[in-house]
């Protein structure tokens, strides 16, 4: 370890909450610009939080009794749409604006904010976010009553969180101008949800997803910038005229511009005869080369590396793509992701939302549980992934069932579905096709007059979202013959 090679690399023994609290503004603020000016890294955003929350991480109750779990769903979705503080979307857009925060900022911050009765909610519970830049990272001292308060979290005498200090105005919001308000605002971490992803052991604070590409992605955005205006500098330029004598009209010359250089003019089909001593010189820019191209592959595909997403999710380029390799490294991003959900999303973020919403839910007498802590049992369902060669899969998902490999419960969920709701609705579903005297053709080996029964043939186009119980299409609805002979 102290051979010639490495003697110069002495890197500092440095606490990864040192290194926050030192350059987490400035790594704040050129993420922010990033994503915003950066092409590539607004698209690996986006692609970040749609392949982590997609439509949603939604609740599948496990309460025994059915009659109060279908309760309990159903305030819950009506609750979703009431669940923004800002009435901008619903309860899963919030978590796509968690996910976007994650990438850029490394954390978020969530509010709950308990609401009053007469404000005529169905539970009285909303949730407020906040952004990074609201807890300063140079807010660490002793507290009046003892506790230290690190990086704006204060922390009592075992390490535990009991506040966080935020600031009532964001730093960089200039249209927000009031009367003088003290600077911060204890809040109690009760009413607090800190978002954000752990690397090291002690960590109390996040660092942007897209920190270990911000340097490349920076840089390459210069290079592509400069030789574009290269180019486009070069291009401006036809040709160049040379004669022995300045001071003599040029045929074909237009007036001299301000700077006393005269320029003629160049169009189509013309054959311009020169004056004796005149010589053109045709402009020829430098081309960007044949390693350009190959320079930026293998740039944007450490870029990919460093922020752990697959190369076409970041360029959208797929030229080298087919089915095995993107199979392979999708498989390997979606095991990441699923950490993600699991160890982050859903543990940080939905868990304690479902359990406040409960306790608010009974204490406003919109919800009667005997004891809520019993209806806590719940479970989170990731939104389905869409794979390379969907047919292949769903086969493979019946042969499990078949074989007793997997239940019918897991291979519904995860198509993002309650396997409960998916039941009632097929249940619904056949049942109305009984009546109406309907067949479906749902395979090329069946027949077309096949009766559809509860049992055997639910509608295969039933959807699984707000509209339970309505046709959605998706078969070939004929009428029975033995119907209309009747």
């Amino acid at each position: 370890m102290a051979k010639r090679r490495l003697r110069g690399w002495n890197p500092p023994l440095e606490n990864i909450n040192a290194m926050v609290a030192s350059g987490g503004p400035r790594l704040l603020a050129r993420s922010r610009e990033l994503v915003v000016t950066n092409g590539y890294a607004a698209n690996a955003c986006e692609a970040f939080a749609s392949n982590m929350v997609g439509d949603g991480i939604k609740p599948s109750s496990l309460i025994e009794d059915p009659d109060l779990r279908d309760q309990v769903q159903r305030l819950w979705l009506a609750w979703t749409d009431e669940a923004d503080a800002d009435g901008l979307t619903d309860f899963y857009g919030l978590q796509a604006m968690v996910a976007r925060e994650m990438f850029v900022a490394g954390e978020c911050f969530v509010r709950l904010r308990p609401r009053r009765a007469e404000d005529g909610m169905l539970v009285p519970l909303q949730l407020q976010l906040l952004q990074s830049e609201m807890l300063p990272f140079d807010k660490t001292e002793t507290a009046a009553n003892g506790n230290r308060i690190r990086c704006g979290i204060e922390f009592d005498g075992i390490g535990r969180r009991v506040a966080y200090h935020f600031r009532r105005r964001h730093p960089g919001d200039s249209t927000d101008q009031g009367a003088v308000i003290p600077e911060t605002v204890r809040v109690s971490a009760d009413d607090v949800l800190h978002i954000y992803r752990p690397i090291d052991a002690g960590q109390i604070r996040g660092l942007p997803h897209v920190a270990p590409a911000m340097v490349r992605l920076f840089l390459l955005d210069q290079y592509d910038d400069a030789e574009l205006d290269r180019k486009k500098t070069a291009a401006m330029f036809a040709g160049f005229i040379t004669k022995t004598a300045p001071e003599d009209p040029m045929m074909g010359e237009s007036e001299a511009d301000l700077d006393g250089a005269a320029i003629a003019s160049l169009e189509p089909g013309t054959m311009q005869v020169l004056l004796p001593g005149e010589d053109v010189k045709f402009s020829s820019p430098a081309d960007v080369g044949g390693g350009y191209e190959a320079f930026q592959y293998r740039t944007l595909l450490a870029v990919s590396a460093s922020l752990g997403l697959p190369y076409h999710l970041v360029t959208g380029d797929v030229r080298q793509a087919n089915y095995s390799s993107l199979r392979a490294e999708l498989v390997e991003f979606r095991r990441r992701v699923g950490q993600l959900q699991h160890g982050v999303m859903a543990h940080q973020l939905c868990r304690p939302i479902w359990r406040r919403w409960l306790e608010t839910a009974a204490l406003s007498g919109a919800l009667e549980l005997d004891d809520p802590a019993a209806a806590r049992a719940v479970q989170w369902i990731p939104p389905r992934w869409d794979w390379v060669d969907p047919l292949k899969d769903i086969q493979a998902q019946v042969l499990a069932m078949e074989a007793g490999i997997t239940s019918r419960r897991k291979v519904v969920e995860a198509t993002g579905y309650d396997v409960e709701e998916v039941d009632r609705e097929n249940a619904a579903d056949a049942r109305r096709v009984a009546d109406l005297g309907l067949s479906y053709r749902t395979s090329p080996g069946e027949t077309q007059g096949a009766r559809a029964t509860p049992a055997t043939r639910p509608n295969p186009g039933a959807g699984t979202g707000d509209n339970a119980g309505e046709d959605t299409g998706g078969g070939v609805a004929t009428p029975d013959p033995a119907t209309e002979q009747e």
